[in-house]
């Protein structure tokens, strides 16, 4: 049996940070959790996620606005990648990641409506959801999108 390579994902955010794992051969993702950024133990929370699932490669969603402009928070995302990079010793690829709350949202309404009012949850999914994206554009080696290594 051959063992895929997994991958972790970060849906960046001031106050929750959204997290999914993925592996390569099916090219999909499953939220796990959404981290609180002012918990005392969320440096700790990700190092246990690093050494739970051993991800060959991190990739953190770079947040625009609709029309490809920065956002305020684009820059701490930027940083925090680079913090992860610099903890952990790992790659860390930013992704674009335009349009994934909406998606995250859209997919909790299809499925139970009143779960869209939980942010934490929508977090994780959208961490979900720019996994998969990241997956396909690599898969399509599409050098149109957004990438930077770290």
């Amino acid at each position: 049996m051959m063992l895929s390579d997994i991958f972790l994902a970060f849906d960046f955010g001031t106050k929750n940070i959204g997290v999914a794992v993925g592996q390569e051969i099916t090219a999909t993702a499953n939220p796990l959790a959404s981290l609180k950024t002012n918990s005392v133990l969320f440096w700790l929370q990700i190092e246990n996620l690093f050494k739970e699932w051993y991800p060959k490669l991190v990739v953190v969603g770079l947040p625009f606005n609709m029309d490809g402009t920065e956002q305020f928070v684009t820059a701490k995302a930027r940083i925090f990648a680079n913090k992860i990079n610099i903890r952990f010793n790992i790659k860390v690829e930013l992704h674009d990641e335009r349009l994934s709350t909406v998606e995250a949202r859209s997919i909790l309404f299809e499925n139970k409506w009143y779960q869209c009012l939980n942010k934490r949850k929508i977090d994780s999914i959208a961490a979900a959801i720019i996994l998969e994206s990241w997956f396909k554009r690599t898969t399509k080696n599409n050098d149109n999108n957004i990438k930077y290594y770290y």
